[in-house]
């Protein structure tokens, strides 16, 4: 999409969004309200694609186009998540003076600031003005069928395992999702370029966004509801406040930081993409692996946390990265937006999954009376490790130039 109608005015479109989302999120006043705010505001996601995907091709004359990529996507990622703990600092010590509809305002006004800088402040390149039409009839396709495969996921968690009718749902989600694939194929401008999906520049890269979505966006739910959970009462857990969840947490985004920083440093050091993204990966399923047999105190989990959240963060700031440096020059901003159109999905189907595993009631609430097992725990952990390794294991096997540079 970024690629038809110019990476500027997608840019622009998405913050607009993000911004009415935010404003709505601000002042809702209902439940219902407030989540179809959450929903708008979603459209963020679209901004680290497609700011790498400005730089990347900002810098083609520049002679060193893949390492200056690199290095902005991981200042971006790093300032990133710099701002999610200044953000979350920030709100702890406001929260007392100002209420809650102002403090939800801050965001909404620093977005609407944002939409200003971008319209002034990032000029038009050549080549990023293209017109195009967007490709409504793929995009209802990919929606219907993610949406049918969630559906069935939610039959499954609520009525169990032989539910036929969950079943069913994942049947046509799946053949839902063989037309759309048909469909894009013979389409002129996809909204997902299939074709470039499959190139031997693309699937290994493609491939372990989605794996990795499995870890970074599936797994922190589970981690927060047994870090409150009480040992005393259910056997396992940390037994945490909530408050000392977001320490937990900040830990975290920390070493994503750290993680996204220091990529220009590692790629040079191990030697090239391919190398980073696979230590990223091994990093990432280490840290789950040892929440197997380490999760009975704080400090483990600590530990845990730091060791996935620094692969997590390379992860982060090099798959946009990577999907730039191999797709052609008029591609850059689809090839860097499916990256995270894949994480999310994939981050999507195992926080379905993740919540059958964890259903001895229906509920994952910290606080519940009936509580998950902690063996759906262990499948959560193992689950993510296995993604993690998956991935590298595609890196492994990619074919050799997937991660050939240009520079």
């Amino acid at each position: 999409m970024a690629d038809l109608v110019g990476h500027k005015r997608v840019l622009l479109i998405s913050t607009a969004v993000t911004a009415l989302g935010s404003w709505v999120l601000a002042w809702a006043p209902n439940f219902w309200t407030f989540l179809i705010g959450w929903a708008i505001q979603g459209a963020y996601v679209v901004w680290l694609p497609i700011e790498v995907a400005l730089v990347h091709r900002r810098t083609r004359a520049s002679g060193r186009q893949q390492l200056l990529t690199r290095r902005a996507a991981a200042v971006l990622v790093g300032a990133l998540e710099l701002s999610v703990i200044v953000a979350a600092l920030s709100a702890g010590l406001l929260e007392g003076s100002l209420g809650m509809n102002w403090l939800l305002s801050l965001p909404a006004i620093v977005v609407t600031a944002v939409f200003f800088v971008i319209l002034v402040g990032i000029e038009q390149t050549p080549g990023d003005d293209a017109d195009g039409r967007l490709d409504w009839g793929g995009l209802g396709l990919v929606t219907l069928s993610l949406g049918l495969l969630m559906a069935g996921l939610v039959l499954l968690r609520l009525w169990g395992a032989g539910a036929l009718a969950g079943w069913g749902l994942i049947v046509v989600a799946l053949v839902v999702f063989g037309v759309f694939v048909r469909f894009e194929l013979r389409h002129p401008e996809p909204v997902v370029d299939m074709r470039l999906f499959g190139s031997s520049k693309q699937w290994p890269v493609q491939l372990t966004a989605f794996l990795f979505g499995v870890p970074v966006l599936g797994g922190q739910i589970p981690l927060s509801t047994f870090a409150q959970a009480d040992p005393a009462a259910r056997g396992y857990g940390l037994g945490v406040e909530p408050a000392f969840v977001s320490t937990l947490i900040g830990l975290y985004v920390i070493t994503l930081a750290v993680g996204a920083f220091t990529l220009p440093l590692t790629t040079r050091l191990l030697g090239g993409t391919r190398q980073a993204l696979l230590v990223a990966c091994l990093l990432v399923a280490t840290g789950y692996l040892l929440w197997l047999p380490f999760h009975t105190h704080t400090w483990q989990a600590l530990l845990n946390l730091a060791i996935a959240g620094f692969g997590s963060g390379a992860l982060v700031a090099a798959l946009p990265a990577a999907a730039a440096a191999g797709a052609p020059p008029e591609r850059t901003g689809i090839a860097t937006g499916m990256t995270n159109g894949t994480k999310t999905v994939g981050g999507a189907i195992a926080s379905a999954v993740f919540a059958i595993a964890l259903t001895a009631t229906g509920s994952l609430d910290a606080a519940s009376e009936t509580v998950a097992p902690l063996s759906g725990y262990y499948t959560v952990w193992a689950v993510c490790a296995g993604a993690a390794l998956l991935a590298a294991l595609a890196l492994v096997l990619a074919p050799r130039d997937a991660f050939a540079t240009r520079e």
